[in-house]
């Protein structure tokens, strides 16, 4: 029953994702340029409707939701793998016109770039696994986090979890309606943005009735190179797969969707050479694995709880797509 509920929760949000036209690379590279404001409005619309379904989860008690733990590379801070990880997310997202979770859907409707950026994201899973992950391993044991480490942005300010919560809903809700108001978005938004946003979520609360746990899909890349590397051990299946399966049912969701609506299939043209779409996507699952979370998990599930390592991580994969962007020009 598990395995198929991962893959119900896999395909709803894969389909919500292409009907929000986010996955689109115009989209995503207009977004970091601050050109078009499309995936902005999605993104904010699934943000604060998912912290207000976390809250209400939290309330009941109907599953058990943790905040996101902090990304140590042993530089200069607890968290400088969120940072560090969260530029060069950002810089693969516009190399690549794609995210870890958007990747999935484009593969699934047939954007050509969308290949490209798999592989190299792919090829990110395999060399974080090898080269990168043994060193956060051994980060994590020289300098282990506190027993009572503060995670969420209310406890770092020491006020009611109420309070930031109904700050950023506030934020997002003004954001949304001035970006709404003041500029346009493109041809790719066959549906509001916002009405977009809210089917992202409503995967969200899929995934929680059926799993007990919030979206994420960068994982998915270490289960890739874990594969990888124990091919070389004579293991041929997997150890682990359930984000493999998740991440699939994605693109096949993608996949039936743009065939029963073919307008969302409708991808809007922009030239993603293969070697930048590689590039980008091995860019973007390094710096995932690296902050401990994507665009997924960290922006829609991680801030949804109010972590301030997915605050943190969101926010340089920002910058550095906006840098990115300055430097592509």
């Amino acid at each position: 029953m598990a395995t198929v509920n991962t893959l119900l929760t896999g395909a709803a949000f894969g389909a919500a994702l292409t009907a929000s036209g986010v996955y689109q690379p115009s989209v995503i590279v207009s977004q970091l340029k601050f050109e078009n404001w499309h995936m902005i409005q999605t993104f904010l619309t699934a943000a604060a409707t998912s912290a207000s379904l976390v809250a209400a989860v939290q309330r009941t008690g109907i599953a058990n939701l943790q905040p996101r733990s902090y990304s140590s590379i042993g530089l200069f801070a607890r968290y400088d793998g969120n940072i560090v990880g969260g530029l060069l997310l950002g810089a693969g997202m516009m190399l690549a016109g794609a995210c870890p979770g958007t990747v999935l859907a484009q593969v699934g409707v047939g954007v050509r770039s969308g290949y490209y950026a798999l592989g190299g994201a792919a090829l990110g899973g395999i060399a974080f696994i090898r080269y990168i992950q043994p060193h956060m391993t051994s980060c994590a044991k020289q300098s282990p986090a506190p027993k009572h480490e503060i995670k969420t942005v209310h406890e770092g300010l020491g006020v009611p979890r109420s309070v930031v919560f109904l700050a950023f809903e506030a934020v997002c809700a003004s954001v949304i309606a001035a970006t709404a108001v003041y500029t346009t978005v493109g041809p790719e938004a066959k549906i509001s943005p916002i009405l977009g946003g809210l089917l992202i979520t409503s995967a969200q609360l899929i995934s929680v009735l059926l799993r007990g746990s919030l979206i994420g899909t960068s994982a998915s890349f270490e289960e890739i190179g874990h594969w990888f590397w124990d091919l070389f051990k004579g293991d041929l299946l997997p150890k682990k797969y359930t984000n493999l399966l998740f991440v699939a049912a994605m693109s096949a969701g993608a996949y039936l969707i743009s065939k029963v609506f073919p307008a969302l299939g409708e991808v809007s043209e922009l030239a993603v050479s293969p070697f930048s779409a590689t590039v980008g996507g091995f860019l973007m699952i390094i710096g995932a694995r690296m902050a401990g979370g994507c665009t997924s998990g960290h922006g829609l599930s991680g801030i949804s709880l109010l972590s301030i390592s997915s605050f943190l991580s969101i926010g340089a994969c920002f910058v550095g797509g906006g840098l990115t962007g300055l430097l592509l020009g």
